[in-house]
């Protein structure tokens, strides 16, 4: 038998095959073909030069994209004629590499497949087309445009050979890398660990970004490294440019007098600072002084940051950018650079400063009767370390001893009157480590939290409180837009799914409604001071917390308890309180200004994001220097509590440091038979079961850096 010849078609014009190629993709969308499969399916009698130069013309009018090994696909659902919803909004990206939009005033957040991003990372502003997937029954999308870059600083492995090279990145989800011209390499060696910034998102040839060098780390491993890329990978630049260098060190430390002399002298009142042993940069100080009429006046006093960085400079943009200084274990990156963060605008003992102040008058029964605010000049007279104003609280001897004491006296007023009004008290532990020269931890302990510590908590609340009212009852003709620091009501599914789990602990909570869970809240801090498996309930209690954030709309404070809120008190390293102070010396002494709103608004989310991602810095050098001190007791033995029950295995975190491991079950030799509630678990041969809250011994098996994971076994 002859073979018959497959029916091919005419050539087509190269108009009319890029219009024949379109159809075909538009009718299966998700497809990637090369030239020779085009060539299959549409029957032509193009040879393949042809069907290449139509499909490079179509990618450079952008219906196409092209891959890898030669591959094609439809560039978007809006190139194929699907009708599109466009929305504005940020990427959430997941460990996929697939992400979701979350758009202000869309109920659901906007799902988009990793080869729908468009070079979207984390963080970043884009415009998403949306569809509604009847399969999935939700809406999906692909981002159409990237607006703003939330980081264009990735930190990774250099390959460099004579004529090109590569920056590797470290973090898991970049889904490409940088292309880096050796010139502009810096001097890095192939290996090196390097910082590369991209100035081109898209080289069309290459099809990867183009990047420069900015900073060379040097060969791979080390502490120091790890935490840099920490803070690389979360978006923080860990240099300051020149010219914002440059306009920093060109501050002067005088104060003139004719500045002086438009401020409220109170340098000659009783001042003093209250921070950490190892603090820097000091925000706040409070003064303390009777008056004629027998009632006691309080000062706070907060750097005046907004005397020295002006709107539009290099510095104030800069700031804006980073929005937090951020605070790993070992190190801080301020939000300003030092000349301003330690020198200008600190609080240093023994020089006068500019300050911006509120004043609060209490009469003879402690009562709060009169406020006020604005710009003062101040000197502190006295810097105390935590531990030091606590020793003159309990003695009641040393400078300011009896200061202190009434200060003490009236900071538990205002904070039982706070709880009484709805504030929650979440005591969480905080974790701190001492290193030795080289920054490795030698010791993991809890903080202890002093009444010294609460003092100082309670003013500066009292000062945000107030601030906050001042400017609300001002605008409540006339809006006045502020920043306020919001947190919103917690999740009920997420408070209904707590409370079921803590009644299998014993613990039962009344979640009947916003008030009464605040109280369930607080029952459980009390409880959990005597019985260490309901303190285990409190992560989860906090997880259950809506965010808290910076908004133009005020809708109050849940978890304080208060209507009103706003930050106030440390402008040295927070920019919401740099725009807090400019927007409260504007409407003081008679003035109003108003600021647009919805400028203000896209400043709030801004500031809210950077400072998410700051604790996540902060989170993660947590967690690795935890691991880093584990892997040098690789073989102790510690005792623990039984912190978490999944299909793999047992957390179990540690009495004394609170690092947490994991036993998996793979180690134990026999299989587990997990409890629906996930409470506890039972070895099917030798039916020993763990609890949550049992306490266990258990042996450093294995630590993976790079993981921040601690494997145990039980001892």
């Amino acid at each position: 038998m002859t073979k018959r010849k497959k029916k091919r078609g005419k050539k087509s014009s190269s108009k009319k095959l890029q219009s024949e190629i379109l159809k075909l993709f538009k009718e299966n969308p998700k497809k990637r073909l090369n030239p020779r499969q085009i060539g299959k399916r549409l029957t032509i009698d193009n040879n393949a030069d042809s069907i290449q130069y139509a499909l490079d013309k179509m990618v450079d009018s952008g219906k196409l994209k092209a891959h890898e090994n030669f591959k094609y696909q439809l560039k978007s659902r809006a190139a194929a004629g699907n009708p599109l919803e466009t929305y504005e909004g940020y990427v959430d990206m997941t460990r996929s590499g697939a992400a979701f939009i979350v758009c202000e005033g869309v109920e659901n957040d906007i799902y988009v497949s990793a080869n729908h991003l468009n070079t979207a990372l984390n963080g970043d502003r884009v415009k998403v087309g949306v569809w509604r997937n009847p399969k999935r029954g939700r809406a999906e999308g692909e981002v159409l445009e990237v607006l703003q870059r939330s980081v264009e600083h990735f930190l990774g492995t250099i390959n460099l050979s004579s004529n090109y090279g590569f920056v590797v990145p470290d973090r898991m989800n970049i889904p490409f890398d940088v292309f880096v011209s050796p010139k502009n390499a810096k001097g890095a060696k192939d290996g090196d660990k390097v910082v590369v910034k991209v100035v081109n998102w898209i080289n069309t040839k290459a099809r990867n970004p183009e990047g420069v060098v900015t900073t060379v780390l040097g060969k791979q491993g080390g502490s120091d490294i790890e935490m840099k890329a920490i803070l690389i990978n979360n978006g923080f630049n860990l240099e300051f440019s020149e010219e914002v260098m440059a306009e920093a060190n060109d501050l002067r430390d005088e104060i003139p007098v004719q500045e002086i002399n438009i401020r409220r002298d109170m340098r000659e009142v009783p001042t003093m600072t209250i921070d950490p042993v190892d603090a820097k940069d000091f925000d706040d100080a409070l003064s303390f002084q009777y008056l004629e009429n027998g009632n006691l006046e309080i000062g706070v006093h907060i750097a005046d940051v907004s005397h020295y960085v002006k709107p539009g400079s290099a510095l104030d943009k800069e700031a804006f950018e980073r929005s937090t200084s951020v605070y790993l274990v070992d190190r801080v990156l301020p939000m300003l650079p030092e000349n301003l963060s330690n020198k200008l605008c600190s609080l240093r003992p023994n020089e006068d400063k500019c300050t911006f102040s509120a004043v609060f008058e209490f009469d003879k029964s402690d009562k709060l009767v009169s406020r006020w605010f604005g710009k003062t000049v101040t000197h502190s007279n006295r810097r105390f370390t935590y531990e030091e104003a606590q020793a003159g609280i309990e003695s009641g001897k040393g400078d300011f001893a009896k200061e202190l004491r009434k200060l003490n006296g009236l900071a538990k007023k205002l904070r039982k009157e706070r709880f009484n009004t709805g504030s929650i008290d979440f005591d969480s532990e905080e974790v701190r480590f001492r290193l030795d020269e080289d920054g490795v931890p030698i010791e993991v302990y809890v903080k202890d939290r002093f009444d010294a510590h609460l003092l100082v908590e309670d003013f500066m609340l009292l000062a945000n409180r107030e601030v906050a009212t001042y400017i609300h009852q001002r605008g409540q003709e006339q809006e006045i837009p502020f920043v306020y620091r919001i947190h919103d009501e917690p999740d009920p599914d997420k408070v209904a799914e707590l409370a079921r789990f803590a009644r299998q602990l014993g613990f039962d909570m009344n979640v009947g409604s916003p008030e009464e869970i605040a109280k369930s809240y607080n029952r459980m801090t009390k409880a959990a001071q005597k019985d260490p498996s309901v303190a285990l309930l409190q992560p989860i209690a906090i997880r259950t917390m809506s965010k808290a954030a910076y908004s133009s709309d005020n809708i109050g404070h849940y978890g304080l308890g208060f209507d009103y809120y706003t930050h106030f008190t440390s402008p040295i390293r927070r920019y919401s309180d740099v725009l807090v102070h400019r927007i409260l010396e504007r409407n003081i002494d008679g003035k109003t200004l108003r600021m647009k709103k919805s400028a203000l608004e896209e400043q709030c989310q801004h500031i809210s994001s950077q400072e998410r991602r700051a604790m996540s810095a902060e989170r993660e050098s947590i967690k690795y220097k935890q691991a880093e001190y584990m892997e040098k007791h690789i073989g102790d033995v510690f005792e623990g509590r039984v912190s978490g029950i999944i299909d793999f295995g047992i957390f179990i975190e540690l009495a004394d440091s609170k690092c947490e491991g994991m036993v998996p079950f793979d180690s134990t030799n026999e299989r587990f038979e997990i409890a629906e509630s996930r409470l506890s678990a039972k070895g099917k041969k030798s039916g020993k079961v763990y609890k949550m809250g049992d306490v266990v011994q258990v042996t450093i098996k294995e630590v993976d850096l790079s993981r921040r994971r601690i494997d145990m076994e039980f001892a």
